[in-house]
């Protein structure tokens, strides 16, 4: 490999290319290169050991090779603990890798891992060409940049309205507006190991969703961008905390990939597949060569300490249940009604096989029939002996021979229903007491019915556990959930509920930072959740805020009718300070009159790149004049350094930033100020 300290030094000779305490500036080193810098090249080619590198004798002439000059500048080896943040390219190459353009020879160069997406978009038809951060070439603004924010207009909202937040406390739940990247930055510091549930409905990475950046590298840039934020996700779960990634099936491959190596293959739970809507109404029109889209995916990731999933079921109408027994030829005689419940007595304690004590009890009085003698006997139809005796119905199966020994020759009576405690030695409840109940000489297992029907207004449903496979939920009225209108992406807070439900307990933080129009923050707070969400879009106060101040009030749709939910509850809201994004929002929005103002404020400006070049930029403005308006708009904005787009924390006490004493007071108790 090339004497990097050799190339260092030589370089050094120019002053040009070094500041006062004698450090080269790489981006001053790459300038000049790529800009064919005469005194530069000179100095390159004086010198044998860069001559030989960079230069080409062809016909007597000395060629300098920018191309390979410039990607030994941008590796990671050239000055790796320099100041100054490079991009790693991304282009396509040619299998010598150099850069190429239209050859029918090319692959995908994937950005290094080493790279770094802020992701700024606020609008959803918004379009941007992504910079690329290096966080090893540029370690300490890449710190900056990703360093804990200032949150201003904290405010908590309860049933009694709005007030300002002047502290934050681990009770509350949390909505934040501002870059979701930067965000769960920031919300690291409070909440790392903390978060139980992660759900995020990710940009999808179609045409027809909000994920429009870098279009020319759409797919690399999608992995990079999921990428950062799922790395800070894995950071932010407890030790027995979970994931669910929603997408469809554009990127879920990839994705798959990218998560197993992120959270570890081992940490695979499930893919589980949503049936999104019915075929016939699916996207896509039937003349073309694909299949109709009716379904997307979640991919469920957990972490070391996760135990299994709670009990969650489908309920399904008895009716329905019963016509599919039917249609498997089921055998309805071994379900058994308890017409007489009987008080439970004690029999005696015996050892078991395994020389455990097993507890024996005799239920006397637990008469038993068959469904279809009472059917019989009241002149009524089996299904409404079970709506009748819905509390008291049971079916029962045949025990294996290891459980049919151990209840020995407790019972010999068909009609008397016995119970048998005992350790299993293995299996699901090793090592735990477990209960078994059984019936007749037969000694025929029992399944309580009782234990998987609800009767719900009048009507009996049988609840199936649910597996991996979702279909059930009503997407056609989702429009009206939470009485706020989302276009593209909104989810059912029945989907919500299950996921929440299976993966987490009363209280526990979940988290969405792909907030949208706020479905998991609002069914979390009906559920009794704590959580956190993020959305950087323009519309969060309209959609989010409003939908959980909706909730709080009582709001009676998506799952609270279900759940009879009353309303009541608080959360809080507030927003990154933006720095340089007001000048950017300025641009934006701004009469074209006012961008040449905008021009010269900027020559003197910190919120510039380092990257630009101030004599330059300043004798330019002639030119910049020529630039049709949304040139100038898209020129000014790509010269600012996107480090300065929101106040960090730790300059919250600068007063060019005029931070008042209340909102210093919220941040101080957010990032536990006096506390660590």
């Amino acid at each position: 490999m090339h004497d990097l300290n050799t190339i260092y030094e030589v370089l050094k000779k120019d002053s040009r290319l070094v500041n006062p305490e004698g450090e080269l500036l790489k981006n001053i080193v790459y300038e000049k290169a790529i800009k064919m810098d005469v005194a530069l090249l000179r100095l390159l080619y004086s010198e044998e050991v860069t001559r030989k590198m960079f230069f080409t004798i062809i016909d007597g002439v000395a060629v300098f090779d920018k191309v390979k000059f410039g990607w030994l500048i941008d590796s990671k080896d050239f000055l790796p603990d320099s100041y100054t943040i490079f991009r790693n390219k991304i282009m396509l190459t040619d299998n010598n890798h150099q850069s190429v353009s239209g050859s029918p020879d090319i692959v995908l160069s994937f950005p290094y891992k080493d790279c770094l997406l802020e992701g700024g978009q606020t609008k959803e038809d918004e379009e941007r060409t992504e910079i690329y951060y290096n966080e090893i070439l540029g370690k300490d603004s890449i710190d900056t940049l990703l360093a804990p924010k200032t949150f201003v207009n904290a405010v908590r909202y309860s049933k009694e309205g709005g007030k300002q937040a002047l502290d934050f406390n681990f009770d509350d739940n949390l909505v934040i507006k501002g870059n979701n990247l930067l965000a769960i930055n920031s919300v690291k510091t409070r909440y790392k190991n903390r978060i139980k549930m992660i759900y995020i409905d990710i940009p999808y990475n179609t045409k027809n969703d909000s994920f429009r950046y870098n279009d020319n590298f759409n797919h690399s840039t999608w992995l990079v961008f999921m990428k950062n934020r799922l790395e800070i996700a894995k950071e932010l779960l407890k030790s027995d905390g979970i994931i669910f990634v929603q997408s469809d099936d554009n990127e879920h491959a990839y994705l798959k990939v990218l998560m197993d190596e992120i959270f570890g293959r081992e940490r695979y739970i499930n893919t589980i597949t949503i049936e999104a809507k019915a075929s016939s109404g699916a996207s896509g029109g039937g003349e073309d060569k694909r299949l109709k889209k009716n379904v997307e995916f979640i991919l469920c990731y957990a972490m070391d300490e996760f135990d299994r999933f709670n009990d969650c079921f489908n309920a399904i109408p008895l009716e329905d249940f019963l016509q599919m027994q039917k249609l498997q030829k089921k055998n309805f005689h071994y379900t058994t009604v308890y017409t007489d419940l009987g008080t439970k007595e004690y029999f005696e304690t015996i050892k078991d096989g395994a020389g455990q004590d097993m507890v024996l009890y005799k239920h006397t009085g637990y008469k038993t029939k068959s469904v279809s003698k009472l059917s019989e006997e009241e002149g009524i139809s089996e299904l409404d002996v079970y709506k009748k005796y819905y509390d008291r119905v049971c079916t029962t199966e045949n025990a294996q021979t290891s459980i049919r020994t151990r209840v020995l020759e407790a019972t010999d009576s068909q009609d008397t229903m016995y119970s048998c405690e005992y350790i299993p030695v293995s299996g699901r409840n090793k090592g735990q007491k477990t209960t078994i109940y059984f019936v007749g000489p037969k000694k025929r297992l029992i399944s309580w019915f009782k234990n998987v029907c609800v009767k719900e207004q009048d009507e009996i449903f049988k609840k199936e556990k649910i597996g991996s496979h979702w279909s059930g939920m009503n997407w056609n009225n989702i429009a009206r959930e939470g009485n706020v209108k989302l276009d593209n992406g909104k989810k059912p807070e029945d989907l919500l509920r299950r996921i929440i439900e299976i993966s987490t307990d009363k209280n526990d933080i979940v988290m969405d930072f792909f907030g949208g129009s706020g479905t998991t923050a609002a069914t979390a707070h009906k559920l009794g959740r704590k959580y956190i969400t993020v959305d950087q879009m323009d519309y969060t106060e309209e959609l989010i805020v409003t939908r959980l101040k909706n909730v709080i009030d009582g709001d009676q749709s998506g799952i609270s009718k279900a759940i009879d939910w009353q309303g009541g509850g608080s959360f809080v809201y507030c927003e990154l300070a933006n720095n340089s994004q007001l000048i950017i929002d300025e641009i934006k929005n701004c009469k074209e009159s006012r961008l040449m103002e905008i021009y010269k404020e900027l020559e003197d400006s910190d919120f510039i790149s380092y990257r630009v070049d101030i004599d330059q930029f300043k004798q330019e403005i002639s030119q910049f004049r020529e630039l049709n308006e949304d040139d100038k708009r898209r020129l000014l904005i790509s010269v600012i350094d996107k480090n300065t787009l929101y106040i960090n924390y730790a300059d919250i006490d600068d007063l060019e930033y005029k931070i008042d004493n209340n909102t210093k007071a919220f941040n101080d108790s957010f990032y536990l100020k006096g506390e660590q």
